[in-house]
C-alpha cells in the first residue's frame, strides 16, 4: 500500500510540481491550500508525512503544525516546513511548534524523495 504524504502549499504551482514528484516516487498526495485546509482535509485520513509551507493566507505553516501537534489523531505525523524561508529565527521556531526538518524552495526532486523517505511514518 502506497504511503500518503500532505501537501500544503497556498501556491496552486509549487502544489503541482510537488504532487508529481512524490507520485513518481511512488506515493498518494493529498493537496492542501493552506494550514485550514489542510487541517480540514486530515479529518478521518491517515498520512504517513506533511508537507509544509510558513507563509500562507487563512493559516500559516507554524500555527497549522502548532494546532496538527496540539491533535491526538495527528500529533505524531512529521512535518517538514519547505518554504523560501531561510532565517535561522523562524527555523528555531518551527523545531518548537514540532516540525522535523526545514527545507528551502527551490529542492531538487532527489533530496525532497531523500527526506520524503527517511522521515515517513510506515504504513
Amino acid at each position: 500500500m502506497a504511503k500518503t504524504i500532505m501537501v500544503i502549499d497556498d501556491s496552486a504551482s509549487i502544489r503541482q510540481v510537488l504532487t508529481i514528484v512524490l507520485k513518481n516516487g511512488g506515493y498518494d498526495v493529498i493537496e492542501a491550500c493552506d494550514g485550514r485546509d489542510g487541517l480540514d482535509k486530515l479529518f478521518g485520513k491517515k498520512v504517513n508525512l506533511i508537507l509544509c509551507d510558513v507563509n500562507m493566507p487563512n493559516m500559516d505553516g507554524i500555527t497549522f503544525v502548532r494546532s496538527l501537534k496540539a491533535s491526538s489523531t495527528h500529533r505524531f505525523t512529521p512535518v517538514v516546513m519547505l518554504t523560501t524561508e531561510s532565517s535561522e529565527s523562524k527555523k528555531v521556531e518551527g523545531k518548537q511548534a514540532g516540525a522535523k526538518a526545514w527545507m528551502v524552495k527551490p529542492f531538487k526532486p532527489e533530496q525532497m524523495l531523500d527526506a520524503v523517505s527517511k522521515l515517513c511514518l510506515p504504513n
